[in-house]
């Protein structure tokens, strides 16, 4: 999937970065009729998109610093995307206790609500709700109590799955005819008479190429400056200017603790007034975040110690009964907001809304680079970036098809009603089928119909999940998995499960190698790679050590 013809007629547009920005203007170029490519040096959603704490917001808290128009637009595209993509995002109820230590005081949270609601007129969800200490108190039994008055709550949305998005994104993108290659870096930009005209490339296999491109697009995140040729913190080349101030924010995984909430609770700190969420997720509880600067690659943002026990005393003190330790952090996760360079400017006053630079001033007409931004908000942006892409190219500027075109796998009149069909007549285990239609909607039944083709990819390949040799074909035919970490990070998820699927590898990489033609050599390489790729989780050393002299 990732094989570049050696004659290459010009792209109207390339695109750089296959994180949810970039994979949102593909798609909604290719929609429109645009010929479209997509290069990114690792895979799909392998970026800032996968370390995200998986919200669909409306950003509640940027109407505390006056970014009304940004929030409006939030809450526009999080009702779009319930109702484009039910089978990925999902309504999710929120608390918001006041505390009588809270900066922010009840009355202050009280009219942000109402903005909140006001700002969302035309949506479906319910308007939010006040409760008093009692009604928190039977709603959250394990909060904590001390000066504790009330709450609000309100709906936003969850989608548990980001890198199911992207994949969707993707799938949806190739249909209408763009070229996806992953694990191909973008190496330069050849520029001819002050006009960028297309992107050098180099593969997996080493193979350097030229795709020919009347525009480009740097969707690269992060990322944004390394591919201008402009690393954070370095130097920059002349005439341009630094465009990302990175800023990093971690997230823990803990199981089930005493006290826990239903709900997503997003509360402020006693320690530093930050905004702290608690959320279920995957049957676990993802928490966080913290956000501070970050200088260094992207690719070497980790978990510290220092956040770690910060993120844990912080749920300790909302729920006295939980007690966490270190002991109890299952895993990590940490990524790197593409936010904006504003030197002085703290990173959590740092405005989302998205921008696109065009580089024609600093002698690269027909460069566009996309910074900042949001998950919630991608196709607003991609929706932008390809209107400002057609005026580049001399076109008349058309609407955007993706305001109400359904995702692959929500393409059911009635999804619920699919979904329980799917699971009582589907030829394979109950749990199997819960799996399949809970990660894939309606494209599940494209599973079936290759298990049925192939009898052989019936075979479970997990004792410790409901994976079978069909869903890690169907992923490497037409999700353009590549390797081993494709497979369990971004497609089947089973690398945020117990085990991280270790127990499955060795089966995974059989049925990819029968699938890509891999040899003994490649196979390893790629399980390999995927042990390395666990690095990414990994609960940081002094913490890890504290908590191996607990459980001895």
């Amino acid at each position: 999937m990732s094989s570049i013809p050696a004659a290459e007629p010009a792209y109207d547009l390339v695109v750089i970065g296959a994180g949810i920005n970039g994979l949102g203007i593909a798609r909604d170029a290719a929609a429109r009729g645009l010929r479209v490519a997509v290069v990114e040096k690792d895979d799909l959603c392998s970026g800032v998109s996968a370390w995200s704490g998986r919200l669909v917001h409306g950003g509640l808290r940027y109407l505390e610093h006056g970014e009304i128009p940004l929030v409006r637009e939030s809450l526009k595209e999080r009702e779009r995307l319930f109702r484009l993509a039910p089978h990925l995002v999902k309504p999710v109820r929120l608390l918001m206790p006041f505390f009588a230590k809270n900066k922010r005081p009840p009355w202050m949270i009280r009219i942000g609500m109402i903005g909140y609601d006001v700002l969302s007129f035309d949506k479906q969800s319910p308007w939010h709700r006040i409760l008093n200490r009692r009604a928190i108190e039977r709603r959250f039994p394990g909060i904590e109590r001390d000066g504790l008055s009330g709450s609000a709550m309100f709906t936003d949305g969850q989608l548990e799955y980001a890198e199911r998005l992207c994949v969707e994104l993707a799938v949806g993108a190739a249909a209408d005819g763009a070229r996806i290659l992953t694990h191909t870096a973008a190496t330069g930009m050849p520029v001819a008479n002050g006009r960028v005209t297309g992107v050098t490339v180099r593969t997996q296999d080493g193979e350097e190429r030229t795709l020919p491109a009347k525009v480009v697009v740097n969707a690269a995140g992060p990322w944004v400056d390394w591919v201008l040729g402009n690393p954070n913190g370095g130097t920059v080349r002349p005439g341009e200017q630094r465009h990302i101030g990175g800023a990093k924010g971690t997230h823990v995984i803990v199981d089930a603790f005493p006290g826990a909430p239903k709900d997503v609770v997003y509360y402020e700190s006693q320690a530093d007034q930050r905004l702290v969420l608690v959320i279920p997720w995957m049957g676990r509880f993802l928490i966080g975040c913290t956000d501070s600067k970050f200088e260094d690659d992207p690719d070497e943002a980790r978990a510290e110690a220092e956040e770690v026990e910060y993120l844990l005393k912080e749920v300790n003190t909302l729920v006295p009964g939980a007690h966490l330790t270190e002991a109890d952090v299952l895993y990590t996760y940490s990524g790197v907001r593409p936010l904006p360079h504003r030197p002085g400017v703290p990173e959590w006053r740092v405005p989302r809304s998205h921008i696109l630079h065009d580089h024609g001033k600093e002698g690269r007409t027909n460069l566009i680079s996309a910074i900042s931004g949001k998950l919630t908000t991608y196709r607003q942006l991609a929706e932008d970036a390809v209107d400002l892409v057609q005026k580049r190219l001399g076109r008349r500027v058309t609407a955007s098809p993706t305001r109400d075109l359904a995702f692959p796998g929500a393409r059911a009149a009635d999804l619920e009603a699919f979904a329980r069909d799917f699971v009582a007549t589907a030829p394979l285990d109950r749990d199997v089928a819960e799996r399949l239609v809970d990660l894939y909607g309606t494209r599940a039944e494209s599973i079936v119909q290759l298990q049925q083709a192939e009898p052989d990819l019936a075979r479970r390949l997990s004792d410790s999940a409901p994976l079978i040799a069909a869903e890690v074909a169907f992923v490497v035919d037409t999700e353009f998995a590549l390797t081993v970490a494709d497979v369990f990070a971004r497609r089947t998820l089973l690398a945020f499960e117990p085990g991280h699927g270790l127990d499955a590898v060795d089966a995974v990489a059989d049925v990819m190698a029968d699938r890509l033609g891999w040899d003994a050599g490649q196979r390893q390489a790629s399980i390999e790679d995927y042990r390395r790729w666990l690095g990414h989780l990994a609960v940081p050393a002094p913490v890890a050590a504290r908590a191996e002299r607990v459980g001895a």
